[in-house]
């Protein structure tokens, strides 16, 4: 999920030397995106939150819906369901919505999918100055 404008209003990449690995440092408004975010597996009993990081102006999450018990009929959370109660909870701690109004969902078919998309949400913070929304203006 984007911020609006693509703006860098939850955090900033920090330690990108040899001794210091990437991370991010949170904002105010980080920290609430943080608590809501784990929060999403307590909320809906059939999600495991497997990975997330929370870029500057984005976040990952790499999520997991299990089947329930009650069969087809049962019913479950969509992504769509999920995402727009998380941005909600955020905008109403925050005192606006900071988001995107859509986002981009991916369904992982299978192991080897998966892997690389884990891979790909830890490396995020290390990618961030050739991600196609950095600018040196965000990077203070």
């Amino acid at each position: 999920m984007c911020t609006k404008d693509k703006r860098c209003i939850l955090g900033r990449v920090v330690g990108r030397g040899d001794l210091t690995p990437p991370g991010i440092l949170l904002t105010p408004t980080g920290k609430t995106v943080l608590r809501y975010t784990r929060t999403i597996a307590d909320a809906y009993q059939n999600i495991t939150l497997d990975r997330f990081v929370i870029m500057p102006n984005h976040v990952h999450l790499l999520l997991t819906i299990h089947a329930t018990g009650g069969g087809v009929g049962s019913p479950r959370p969509t992504i769509a369901q999920i995402i727009k109660a998380w941005k909600h909870l955020i905008a109403q701690d925050v005192g606006e919505s900071i988001w995107q109004t859509s986002f981009y969902d991916h369904v992982v078919r299978d192991e080897v999918a998966y892997q690389e998309i884990w891979q790909y949400i830890d490396a995020n913070p290390a990618r961030w100055l050739q991600d196609r929304f950095y600018s040196e203006e965000d990077d203070p």
